[in-house]
């Protein structure tokens, strides 16, 4: 939505082009793991399952609110996995240091 946004495209738009963007994405991004068996087939199924739902009720909840909401709770999200992959970053660093 950020980068939607910061092309000047209407941030509306932004739903639909990401889960178009992960349809197309996923399956090639999964080929290695389903090729070399390394995955959860319980997980999978799990997470499929509640992606239908979960999407379906973000399109009810996200539709409905308010854009300039919408935007600060991507802010928000977008601001708290940046800080917490940095801070993941900076402990792994350290292990790699001590070890």
């Amino acid at each position: 939505m950020i980068l939607v946004s910061l092309l000047g495209m209407n941030p509306r738009a932004a739903f639909p082009i990401m889960m178009g963007a992960c349809a197309f994405l996923m399956p090639v991004a999964s080929m290695n793991f389903i090729r070399a068996r390394r995955y959860s087939l319980k997980t999978t199924v799990g997470m499929a399952i509640g992606g239908i739902f979960g999407s379906a009720l973000a399109l009810l909840v996200v539709k409905e609110m308010d854009l300039t909401k919408v935007r600060w709770l991507v802010t928000v999200v977008v601001i708290y996995t940046g800080l917490s992959l940095l801070r993941t970053a900076a402990k792994e660093k350290t292990k790699a240091v001590k070890a």
